[in-house]
């Protein structure tokens, strides 16, 4: 029976014992935390970690094999479909163009949630559909057609139909995939902005760990092992969690009010694997 119920203003999403599996590996373990409005997490980890899985879950769309997740205190299943749409926004690493259409139309595509009536866009979404496109340096883009633009580019577009969504919780797979240097600065430096409005939550996975240390608040670091570190950004992507993580010893180096984490450097007797290399 689904219960029908107002967001709290204090909205938060809460993974309670939650265990994530792959087969036989267990990608998490009884894992629980509340993530709260207002914070900007970065889900960091090696290749296969269970990043996808993770947010695929926490958005609904996956069952967990232990545990479950509430969404202002409750289990998403309890939530209506439409509610839950209008609640939290997903993007997927990718999202393959099925058909030709105005760029315009497919940020207009992630407004289902908020029409009434016949299904009509109304001025209003029309207005977000553009405010999205502004915010992301699009607004020349939306006459475009999809299918013309470059990878980076329709990353960018389907970042843009998220933030149309007006969802207050976004749930984001590599967002920064495909994008160059100033495009991924860009793309942070406007989701951080975004999130500045109240009740605004921000998820998204991401491979560069300097990248999470400067836009992020908070980081969940996952091991691939079932273990999972939560908490302020600087206190858990540290040389120490992310070596042990990432299976590779990594060094934090200091420039001024500058850091950055970088790879140690390898001894050269050293194999790749980490293992002695065999004399020659």
């Amino acid at each position: 029976m689904q219960t029908r119920h107002a967001p709290s203003h204090d909205a938060t999403l809460g993974a309670q014992r939650l265990t994530l599996r792959a087969g036989a590996r267990t990608l998490l373990d009884a894992f629980t935390h509340t993530f709260y409005a207002g914070e900007i997490w970065c889900i960091a980890g090696p290749n296969g970690a269970g990043k996808t899985t993770l947010l695929s879950t926490l958005a609904g769309l996956l069952q967990p094999s232990a545990g479950h997740v509430e969404l202002d205190g409750v289990r998403l299943a309890d939530w209506p479909p439409l509610s839950l749409a209008q609640r939290r926004a997903l993007m997927p690493q990718s999202a393959p163009d099925a058909f030709s259409a105005s760029v315009l139309d497919i940020v207009m595509l992630n407004r289902f949630p908020h029409l009434t009536g016949w299904g009509w866009e109304r001025e209003a979404d029309r207005e977000a559909a553009h405010a999205a496109l502004d915010l992301l340096g699009l607004a020349a883009f939306a006459a475009r057609d999809v299918l013309s633009l470059s990878g980076g580019e329709r990353q960018r577009v389907a970042l843009a139909a998220v933030l149309c969504q007006d969802a207050p919780l976004l749930l984001l797979d590599e967002p920064l995939a495909h994008l160059d240097l100033h495009h991924q600065i860009d793309c942070l430096e406007a989701l951080a902005a975004w999130t500045r409005a109240p009740r605004r939550t921000v998820m998204f996975s991401c491979h560069d760990l300097n990248f999470a240390r400067r836009f992020a608040t908070h980081a969940l670091l996952l091991d691939g092992a079932g273990g999972a570190y939560a908490g302020p950004v600087h206190d858990v992507l540290t040389p120490t969690l992310a070596s042990r993580a990432f299976g590779y010893p990594l060094l934090l180096i200091r420039d001024g009010e500058h850091e950055a984490l970088i790879p140690a450097p390898r001894a050269r007797h050293e194999s790749p694997a980490g293992h002695d290399a065999p004399a020659s």
